[in-house]
C-alpha cells in the first residue's frame, strides 16, 4: 500500500510502502536510479534468537550452465538476463554512436541504455532473490565453495610479447561467470540462513569436481581425468557415473561435514552467535513476487 514519510528539511513525501517498518527509526538514506527514487529507513529493534524449522544439510555447487546443484539433486537452470538482452543493447549502442555527442537526442539515447542494465540488474536481483529464499527456507546448513570469483573472471589477453590463447572464448565465458553473480548468491545466501537461525560455511574448492564421493558408493579416487567433459563425470577406477555438478555439490557437503566434526571453523558463522541489532528496509518500489525478502 501507500505510506507517507516526513522527511528533514523537506516536509511529508508519499511512498510506495513495500514491507512495515519495524523498530524505532536511526537514519533515513535517499538514492536515485534511472529517474526512480528510493527512501531507505535503518531501525533498531530487539529480536528473538531464531531456531530453524529444517534440520536438512547440503551442499551446493555454483555453475555457468546451472545456477547452483544441490547434493539432495535439486538445481536450477541459469537465468542469463543480459544474454537475453545482448541484441537489444547493441541495438541501442549503435543508436547512441550515431548521435553527436552530449546533443539532446545522445543524452536520450544514454538514458535508454541505462534503463535498460537497470532492467537487468533486477532481472538478475530478482532471480537470485527467488533462489537464496528457497535453499535458506529449507536447508538448515548450506556449505558452498569458496570460490574468487575475480580470479575466474581474470582476462586471458596476455601482453604484446606473449600474446593471450582463445581471448574470444575466455572473454564469453567471463561475461556468463558475472551474469550469473555467483558472489551475490553466496552473499544473500548467507544472511538469509543466518536470519532463520541456520548455519552458512565455506570450503575449499580443490578437487570438490575431481574426486569420486564414497558416501554416494564411490571409491574416493581424485584425478582430473574422471572429469573430461563440463557436465559429465565418470570415476576411472570404479567406473561411477554421474552429472559432474551433482558430484561436486555430494563433495563439498562431506567437505563441510568433516570440517565441523574436526573443530569449529572460523568462517562459518551462526545467527543464534550474533546479537542482531539494527534493520535496513529499503521502501519505494514492491518486491513483486518475492516473498520473504
Amino acid at each position: 500500500g501507500n505510506g507517507r514519510i516526513k522527511l528533514p528539511k523537506i516536509g511529508w513525501l508519499g511512498y510506495r510502502k513495500s514491507q512495515e517498518v519495524l523498530g524505532e527509526a536511526k537514519n533515513v538514506t535517499i538514492s536515485e536510479s534511472c529517474g526512480k527514487w528510493f527512501v531507505a529507513v535503518q531501525t533498531e529493534r530487539e529480536v528473538e534468537t531464531p531456531l530453524h524449522r529444517s534440520t536438512s544439510v547440503v551442499g551446493l555447487d555454483w555453475g555457468v550452465v546451472r545456477l547452483y546443484t544441490l547434493s539432495n539433486g535439486e538445481y536450477r537452470e541459469q537465468c542469463q538476463p543480459l544474454k537475453r538482452c545482448l541484441p537489444k543493447l547493441a541495438k541501442l549502442q549503435r543508436r547512441m554512436a550515431q548521435k553527436i555527442k552530449f546533443s539532446h537526442n545522445w543524452k536520450k539515447a544514454k538514458a535508454g541504455i541505462a534503463r535498460l542494465h537497470q532492467r537487468i540488474a533486477n532481472i538478475r536481483k530478482e532471480f537470485l532473490h527467488r533462489s537464496s529464499n528457497e535453499i535458506s527456507k529449507n536447508h538448515a546448513v548450506v556449505f558452498v565453495e569458496d570460490l574468487q570469483v575475480r580470479k575466474m573472471c581474470k582476462s586471458s589477453k596476455g601482453t604484446k610479447d606473449q600474446p593471450g590463447k582463445q581471448v574470444a572464448q575466455k572473454s564469453g565465458l567471463n561475461r556468463a561467470i558475472l551474469d550469473g553473480s555467483p558472489f551475490e548468491l553466496r552473499r544473500q545466501l548467507q544472511y538469509k540462513t543466518e536470519w532463520r537461525g541456520g548455519l552458512f560455511y565455506a570450503v575449499p574448492p580443490q578437487n570438490t569436481s575431481r574426486t569420486c564421493p564414497v558416501v554416494w558408493g564411490g571409491c574416493g579416487q581424485v584425478s582430473a581425468d574422471n572429469r573430461k567433459t563440463q557436465a559429465k563425470f565418470v570415476c576411472l577406477k570404479c567406473g561411477l557415473s554421474a552429472n559432474a555438478d551433482f558430484i561436486s555439490a555430494v563433495n563439498i557437503r562431506e567437505a563441510g561435514l568433516a570440517s565441523l566434526a574436526c573443530s569449529q571453523p572460523s568462517h562459518a558463522v551462526s545467527a543464534s552467535w550474533q546479537e542482531p541489532t539494527e534493520g535496513i528496509h529499503r521502501l519505494g518500489v514492491e518486491p513483486v513476487g518475492i516473498p520473504g525478502l
